[in-house]
């Protein structure tokens, strides 16, 4: 350890008990802790919240939709440099056909405008969270022929209906006009499975398999087929979608729907880091008066180390190791209570009985800890403390050994 070092880690621990130098060195060193402890819990629930909002919505809603078959899509990848030795898109973890249109959905009690989705349930079953989250029937159920259906729970409730009865599916867009006027295609159908997955889209969306759906609107399903690209994440979209868009393909992605409801998250989510940000920022300015009072109290030993050939520089270093001991401290600390805090954040809540269930099925607040994020925070408030130990490593550099040995 050298002098600089060594001295500094003194100045730090010395008058733990007496002097109120040391209290104001101590209370920094808690606002850092404190400050990062906070930080540390608001992000993990923010992370949390973001996760279920990625994994639920954009779990139904399609990540991208090319509008080309799959077999023309794969044709039209055949001479990408794009493509990997699987011949699929980097980033993209399985393409199915998939159709979507607008109908109306009549029950014996209510009539309402849903979205229907065509799939292929053997390609799609392996990365759908709704195969995942059947709590009636069988994802597979979706048969070509069958005219089955899947919808929600909330939006079997909302029907009044149960697995086995059946609706009318209308679809205005292939009507054909008859003598009596336009009349629109509409088809029974069987409703053979339910799903929960807990999202805003629940109901808003009716499943059928691809090749009925396409019986529906009276096409071919080859002919008005897309293809729906599985993203390995929904938020690493722009990079497939600058590929499709270098091979001209025409496509649209989550961003179209959802994207505000995302943006508003990640501001939010932005704000909070912000402020809690400037509450650390705070507590590491508290480092710069406690800096100063141990300068001013330590004058005469300052003076009497450089008259024993202390450098300015070293007498520098040594209230700017101080500083990062501090800040060291605080990011220890309050990486340690913040991710204490965070495990334990729902059994406290449940102890005190606040009534805060956002969970599925009210388990309470989703937590994600992602430990870059974790790094970072430690990281940033001791190059903070750092940075504003500046000026009280400045000031003790500056002191003169002779007037403050004559004042002594």
């Amino acid at each position: 350890m050298s002098v600089s070092h060594f001295i500094a880690w003194r100045y730090s621990r010395s008058g733990a008990n007496r002097s109120f130098v040391a209290f104001i060195n101590r209370f920094s060193v808690v606002g850092i802790t404190l400050g990062i402890a906070a930080l540390i819990i608001v992000l993990s629930v923010m992370n949390g919240l973001e996760a279920q909002l990625k994994n639920r919505i954009l779990g139904i809603l399609p990540h991208i939709v090319v509008a080309q078959s799959p077999l023309a899509f794969d044709d039209a990848l055949q001479s990408s440099e794009h493509n990997n030795t699987a011949g699929k898109l980097r980033g993209v973890l399985s393409t199915v056909p998939y159709l979507e249109r607008e109908v109306i959905v009549q029950s014996r009690s209510q009539l309402k405008g849903l979205i229907l989705q065509g799939v292929d349930a053997q390609a799609s079953a392996p990365y759908s969270i709704i195969a995942e989250r059947m709590v009636r029937g069988d994802y597979q159920d979706l048969r070509p022929g069958t005219f089955n259906v899947i919808i929600s729970q909330i939006l079997a409730s909302q029907l009044n209906v149960r697995v086995g009865q059946r609706l009318r599916v209308i679809s205005t867009e292939a009507s054909i006009y008859t003598p009596l006027g336009r009349v629109p295609s509409q088809r029974m159908v069987t409703v053979a499975g339910l799903f929960n997955v807990n999202s805003d889209m629940d109901n808003k969306v009716i499943l059928m398999h691809i090749d009925d759906a396409a019986r529906l609107l009276r096409q071919k399903s080859a002919d008005i087929a897309n293809t729906r690209l599985y993203l390995n994440d929904a938020f690493a979209y722009a990079d497939t979608a600058a590929m499709l868009k270098e091979k001209g393909l025409s496509f649209r992605t989550w961003r179209e729907r959802q994207g505000a409801l995302f943006d508003a998250v990640k501001m939010e989510k932005n704000m909070m880091i912000l402020m809690l940000m400037l509450v650390i920022a705070v507590a590491a300015f508290n480092v710069i008066s406690a800096l100063v009072m141990v300068v001013a109290e330590k004058r005469s030993d300052i003076a009497i180390l450089q008259t024993q050939g202390l450098l300015r520089s070293d007498i520098m270093k040594i209230f700017l190791y101080n500083g990062v001991i501090n800040g060291l401290k605080g990011a220890l600390g309050g990486v340690a209570l913040g991710l204490l805090c965070a495990w334990q954040l729902n059994n406290v809540l449940s102890f005190f009985d606040t009534g805060l269930a956002f969970g599925e099925n009210g388990q309470g607040l989703p937590i994600d800890i992602q430990w870059i994020q974790i790094a970072f925070i430690a990281c940033a408030s001791m190059v903070l403390c750092a940075i504003v130990s500046l000026y009280p490593a400045f000031k003790a550099a500056s002191i003169r050994p002779a007037n403050s040995l004559r004042s002594e």
